[in-house]
């Protein structure tokens, strides 16, 4: 009787464990296991879609990607690989790159990623869109033809992310220190935007009271104000340290000066309205700030990081840098074009210089202001140093010369060149969007000096006889140089400190609006 019942007994066990056994594709973790892969069919690939509809932007990507390769990419034979873990961790935290999208599908995902679950056509497909998912959104970027709506004409490098995602396979720590995968301005931003949004969960910082507008706090005064800047300086780190002093003492003047020097602004260090007005910016619009220009160091190509020598302009800061390797070598105050004649967003090749140059009148120039002149003023050409050619109004060299005594040429269809000029005094103003399109540059003579010396081994005296020549001469370089003028609103170094800059042609909105779609 005593066997009997214990017959009856492990016969119930048995059924009541069979019972609640965990369904076969969802074992324990770290379960020693063995799987047989098959081919994909991919010919259920369109009803994996239909089931998924969230992932309906991949599907051209997946498909493409399982044409080319009908096997499992993020199985083997012992389970799920390493890096589709490292692929859902980055995907979770996109935030971090300013993207604010949600993971479609996420108890799917933790299904998947948390458990060991056996190979299968719906975990396959849904890793890989979530793969492309990620890299849309965070490598690549709005489409070409929604940068170019905001007037941006760089070119956009095309990449293969599915010719990537055999790199990543193998290498999958590149997800997380991508450098040579996207352009190194990007993560300066990124901890920028981690920096600014601590700033914002402690409260974000005090509004400053506002001054006269004609009215100047200088070194040595007293305010209540000062210390308000203080506080203010000291939450950004242009101060390391601050007190509750309110007189303007040496730190504060170095900590202004400081925050002049990264904005490029120009002028004696002081307290005025226009400082005021701008640290009065809520630490929400900077950020906002640093997320529209991450997305536009998605559209640069990492490779200009590394490029031997390439000349950047970037219009919002009005300044001109030639950049070797990653390093700003030599740097230069520039003025852009006014609204009504805004400096396009291209890329060229600097190809010849052209010393002691013939200023060509634009014809739109020659019909909206130099014959109107001249109806007014018979002599307005000689007066000007200007005379008729091929029915055409051209200056000659000289001093008074609109083009200075240098210009630097990378042809292109918008008729854009650097240039010097005589009117030095307008790289004083800290806005210098003054031009009709063209890029002044104020140190024309010594980034001549500097690119004829490393180009042609020429000394000063001798660039300086070519300027100064009565007549037009021209050098074709032996080595071109890229030139990519830019619109950045937002730079910023590698601690996250970072320079705010004046929307000029008012594109961050569009954009934002853009990304928030």
């Amino acid at each position: 009787m005593r066997v009997l019942s214990s017959l009856i007994l492990l016969v119930l066990c048995l059924s009541s464990c069979k019972e609640k056994k965990p369904q076969s594709q969802i074992l324990h973790p770290n379960t020693p296991v063995h799987y047989d892969l098959e081919i994909i069919d991919t010919t259920l690939i369109d009803a994996f879609f239909d089931q998924h509809p969230l992932f309906l932007n991949q599907k051209d990507e997946v498909k493409n990607l399982y044409r080319s390769r009908p096997e499992h990419i993020w199985f083997d034979s012992s389970g799920k690989i390493e890096f589709a873990g490292v692929l859902y961790d980055q995907a979770l935290n996109m935030t971090n790159d300013g993207i604010v999208v949600s993971v479609p599908y996420r108890s799917k995902f933790e299904r998947i990623i948390y458990y060991t679950v056996e190979p299968s056509l719906s975990s396959e497909l849904l890793l890989s869109c979530l793969y492309f998912f990620y890299t849309d959104h965070v490598l690549k970027g709005l489409d070409p033809a929604l940068s170019t709506e905001t007037k941006w004409f760089l070119p956009r490098q095309k990449i293969s992310y599915s010719t990537l995602l055999d790199s990543l396979v193998a290498n999958p720590g590149r997800l997380m220190n991508s450098q040579p995968m996207r352009f190194a301005q990007y993560y300066n931003l990124r901890t920028a935007l981690r920096k600014y949004r601590q700033i914002a969960e402690n409260g974000g910082w005090d509004r400053i009271d506002s001054i006269p507008k004609n009215k100047k706090i200088n070194p040595g005064d007293s305010s209540l104000v000062i210390n308000q800047i203080r506080a203010r300086l000291f939450s950004e780190g242009y101060l390391l340290e601050t007190s509750n002093s309110n007189i303007f003492d040496k730190s504060l003047e170095d900590g202004i000066a400081k925050f002049y020097e990264k904005h490029h602004r120009t002028g004696t260090v002081v307290i005025d309205r226009t400082l005021i007005e701008y640290l009065n910016i809520p630490v929400q619009e900077r950020i906002k700030t640093i997320t529209v220009n991450m997305e536009r160091c998605r559209w640069i190509s990492p490779d200009i990081s590394a490029a031997p020598r390439v000349i950047a302009v970037n219009i919002p800061s009005f300044m001109m840098h030639v950049v070797e390797k990653g390093n700003a070598v030599f740097s230069s105050r520039v003025v852009v074009g006014k609204q009504i004649h805004e400096t396009v967003v291209f890329s060229g090749e600097l190809s010849y210089i052209v010393f002691s140059p013939y200023w060509n009148v634009p014809k739109s120039i020659l019909e909206n202001e130099i014959k109107p002149a001249i109806a007014k003023n018979p002599n307005y050409l000689a007066q000007h140093n200007m005379e008729w050619h091929n029915n055409m109004v051209r200056q000659r060299p000289g001093n008074s010369n609109s083009l200075g005594l240098v210009k630097f040429m990378f042809p292109n269809s918008n008729n854009i060149y650097l240039h010097d000029t005589p009117a030095k005094s307008l790289f004083n103003q800290d806005q210098r969007a003054f031009s009709h399109g063209c890029i002044r540059v104020e140190k024309a003579r010594e980034l001549a000096i500097k690119l004829m010396a490393d180009e042609a081994g020429w000394t000063p005296e001798e660039v300086d006889l070519r300027m100064n020549a009565a007549s037009e001469s021209s050098y074709v370089l032996k080595k071109p140089i890229p030139v990519y003028i830019g619109y950045f609103t937002a730079w910023a170094d590698a601690d996250g400190l970072t320079a705010f800059y004046n929307d000029v042609y008012n594109r961050d909105e569009r954009l934002l609006q853009m990304l928030h779609n």
